[in-house]
């Protein structure tokens, strides 16, 4: 596509949009000034050759002015003098350079409107690329911010991660200290029923083993 052709689509592009509308803007970023500045290599090889046939149309239209006032000044001193055939001559010299006139007009108008539009090109190119190098640093530094609290959201709060291991701990315990009552309410309701002759003989014999201490001290202390 000829640069000119591409005026329309450069000079419309807002890139401070486009920006917003990426996903990734640090990853775009890089590609745009890439595309800015290929846009703007193009534009200033083609722009001396734009402004070149600016100048030489301007220069044959302003060179054709010229002429037709030097023969029609040379037709009235002709005819002035009296050199009628001379006067015809020049005449009919300025009058060809007028019907050229036209067409020279049309060709200047239309590489003065190139050559305005390839310079409103390489400006806005400029600026466009000059808007993203300025803007390149941030968005990069933003991102990173960003790609960093979305790692941390996603492996969460660690307080409130500790908060919860603690409290399953504590769960963990009370279950432990209920299991050991429980085992411990069953040990005792599964110890062996004592009799009541058993329980008497049990004291008897305790009293005796107590009788015997007692008169054993009172020997050795007699």
């Amino acid at each position: 596509m000829n640069i000119l052709e591409r005026f329309s689509t450069i000079m419309k592009a807002n890139i401070n949009a486009l920006l917003d509308k990426c996903e990734d803007p640090a990853k775009m970023i890089d590609q745009y000034l890439i595309d800015l500045k290929e846009n703007l290599a193009d534009v200033k090889q083609e722009t001396a050759g734009v402004m070149a046939v600016e100048k030489r149309c301007s220069r044959q239209y302003d060179d054709n002015e010229e002429e037709i006032k030097k023969f029609r000044n040379l037709a009235k001193k002709a005819v002035d003098a009296g050199n009628d055939d001379d006067g015809k001559v020049f005449i009919k010299k300025y009058m060809e350079l007028e019907e050229k006139r036209a067409a020279l007009e049309s060709n200047k108008k239309i590489a003065v409107e190139n050559a305005s539009h390839i310079r409103n090109m390489h400006d806005k190119l400029v600026d466009d690329i000059q808007t993203l190098e300025g803007r390149k640093a941030q968005i990069k530094s933003t991102m990173v911010v960003a790609k960093t609290t979305e790692r941390l959201n996603k492996l969460g709060d660690p307080l409130s991660r500790a908060s919860s291991v603690g409290d399953k701990f504590i769960d963990m315990q009370e279950k432990a200290n209920r299991m050991l009552d429980e085992a411990q309410a069953k040990a005792e309701l599964n110890a062996p029923v004592e009799s009541n002759a058993d329980s008497l003989a049990r004291k008897y014999t305790e009293a005796a083993v107590s009788d015997v201490e007692a008169e054993l001290n009172r020997l050795k202390n007699g």
